[in-house]
């Protein structure tokens, strides 16, 4: 078994490095913050006119958030209504 010895220096910038790449653990494993699409965010995402966001709405095919008149969709909600309604390819003849 070998000894492997460090100046003062030489353990400080190696804690350091760990240091860093721990914050950068801690920072990638913290739960994602919701993103949220405005009404405007979302028909353009969607390429969908305001009476057909409307109608979704109220026939419960996506949720929303409504603060005054202003309304909010949760990004992860819109991928959850298109992945809900993705059909693969048909089998080729």
């Amino acid at each position: 078994m070998d000894a492997i010895i460090f100046t003062k220096d030489q353990f400080s910038d190696l804690m350091s490095k760990l240091d860093t790449i721990q914050n950068q653990i801690s920072f990638k494993s913290d739960p994602k913050k919701e993103t949220y699409l405005d009404n405007l965010e979302f028909l353009t995402l969607l390429k969908i006119s305001k009476r057909t966001a409307q109608t979704w709405r109220d026939e419960g095919k996506i949720s929303f958030s409504q603060v005054g008149s202003k309304i909010y969709y949760k990004l992860s909600d819109v991928e959850k209504l298109m992945q809900e309604h993705y059909n693969k390819a048909f089998k080729g003849r």
